[in-house]
């Protein structure tokens, strides 16, 4: 006797159902409204995309408490539904459980949202990435760096693996051009407004302003209001968002929109098209009042990544041969755990392979999978001004940044100033580029050790008895002066007389009293 699941579809000649997880982070949850809603036309006939929506509110719930929930409802999904995939979680944090469980059924699990920074850790050949690999805006970062002349920056991410993933792939970038990463400032997920102040203060403290913010919208938008009070988006500062941020930059409130005046940014491109204007009038105009809708009225990358995934999962359900059995599962005992008696999808497999041959033109861009991840596509480097994100740059794995000659390591900032499609405009309205440092207002000073006795051609000192201070003057001195105005970056130093012997100077290096003879200079 046939038994009949909730969201059971026939299609053709087989059934499949499967759920969109929603999370709710950061109003990602579009996207799997969007495709629920959606009629998905294939090459052989329409699949209605029928979801057993589980939704895990993560508002105002504890971490354990989000966990515990979030396995629960995976475990119904597969045990009393047995859906043969899930698109989802939204989150890193859940990722990991959901990502176990479709392994042990072989349930494929295909994220629009969780990016390759945090999934790379996951070795599970049932986790499908279907977002853009996040590291190869790494290689933008690195070139915009580079182009505008500095020579380090402060990276700001949030305290979890999605926030610290980034760092490898940074500093190997950094490395390969000579720039340093100054400092990295590390923000709890939970900090406070006044925890926040606190680390802006102390980096207001360092010389570097040039910075790298690295984490989700829900803080990011948080940092930049308090940056804005702390007077750190104003002229002299460089800021850049990662794309996570960037790519839901149009759908934060005006007051976080005004305190990034001047920020630049890396995103996705989403390239216009019939398909996706005709989609993007069908999620205004049917049933608007049902949906979520980002902003004014429109849909991010993520929501039409989640269409796109939905578009693979049903070409590939057509193209699965029919099997009527249900899960296979372990015999029955009592004593087992949720967990022992879940079964296996015997569509698991072949379902699997259909969904990573998955090749087309989606809303979202050119959609296909290599080792089960998107591949990147163009980048857009976008800088807010005014009420808007302007385009100013375009990057594509094979013409690095489009509009121009291509950079590397030779080419000058001239070049990349050419290739912009318009002029940055900085924080403070300013169009001419930060330095990118600033003399620091705490920390140690290189101290250089004068000698006292000499040529006084070469170093001089002469003491001021009336106001007690010490003016140093010769060749040396001179030339010491003049190489540290042209560093691009800050170099707080202090001379100090010294009146032993040459040998005794030297000797105060090597114990670190004095870091550098002025003679030597």
């Amino acid at each position: 006797m046939s038994r009949s699941l909730p969201g059971e579809k026939e299609v053709r000649s087989g059934r499949v159902w499967f759920a969109a997880w929603s999370d709710a982070e950061e109003g990602v949850a579009a996207g799997p409204e969007a495709v629920g809603e959606t009629v998905v036309d294939t090459d052989t006939g329409k699949l209605g995309a029928t979801l057993a929506a589980d939704k895990v509110e993560a508002a105002g719930t504890a971490a354990f408490d989000l966990l515990t929930c979030a396995w629960n409802a995976a475990i119904d999904l597969l045990q009393n539904l047995e859906v043969r995939a899930i698109i989802g979680p939204e989150t890193a944090a859940l990722t990991n459980f959901i990502v176990d469980l479709g392994d042990r059924t072989h349930v494929p699990i295909i994220s629009f949202s969780v990016n390759s920074l945090f999934s790379s850790l996951i070795p599970s050949p049932y986790f499908i990435q279907a977002v853009q690999n996040e590291v190869s805006q790494v290689k933008v970062i690195s070139t915009m760096i580079q182009a505008f002349g500095w020579r380090a920056a402060t990276l700001i991410y949030e305290d979890t693996d999605y926030g610290s993933g980034i760092i490898p792939y940074l500093t190997d970038a950094f490395q390969e051009i000579d720039i340093s990463i100054s400092y990295k400032s590390v923000i709890s997920i939970s900090a406070t407004d006044d925890q926040i102040l606190k680390e802006l203060y102390k980096l207001m403290t360092m010389q570097t302003r040039v910075f790298i913010v690295h984490m989700y919208s829900t803080l990011g938008s948080r940092l930049f209001l308090k940056a804005k009070e702390v007077g750190m988006i104003t002229r002299g500062y460089a800021w850049i968002i990662t794309s996570r941020l960037a790519n839901l930059i149009d759908s934060v409130d005006s007051s976080v929109l005004d305190s990034m005046q001047g920020v630049l940014g890396v995103r996705s491109y989403i390239p216009r098209s019939r398909k996706l204007d005709d989609f993007i009038f069908r999620w205004k105009t049917n049933d608007v009042e049902n949906r979520q809708t980002m902003g004014s009225g429109k849909i991010n990358i993520f929501g039409l990544w989640a269409y796109d995934a939905a578009w693979a999962l049903a070409v590939a359900v057509e193209r699965t041969e029919r099997v009527n059995s249900y899960f296979q599962r372990p015999s029955i005992d009592k004593g087992l755990t949720n967990l022992l008696t879940l079964g296996i999808s015997p569509v698991g497999p072949k379902l699997l392979n259909e969904i990573l041959k998955a090749e087309f033109k989606g809303l979202g861009g050119e959609f296909h999978f290599i080792n089960g991840q998107l591949q990147p596509s163009r980048l857009q480097i976008i800088n807010v001004n005014g009420r808007e994100e302007k385009e100013i740059a375009c990057w594509s794995p094979s013409n690095d940044l489009s509009g121009g000659p291509n950079l590397n390591s030779t080419k000058t900032y001239a070049f990349f100033l050419a290739s912009l499609k318009s002029p940055v405009v900085w924080p403070g309205k300013s169009t001419e580029v930060p330095r990118g440092w600033e003399m620091p207002t705490s920390g140690k000073k290189l101290r250089i050790g004068v000698p006292v006795w000499g040529f006084k051609e070469f170093v001089n000192m002469e003491k001021n008895v009336y106001n007690n201070s010490t003016k140093f003057s010769g060749f040396c001195i001179d030339l010491f002066e003049a190489v540290v105005k042209e560093l691009p970056y800050a170099l707080p130093f202090e001379f100090v007389p010294f009146s032993g012997s040459y040998d005794d100077l030297i000797y105060q290096v090597y114990l670190q009293e004095t870091m550098f003879p002025a003679t030597k200079a």
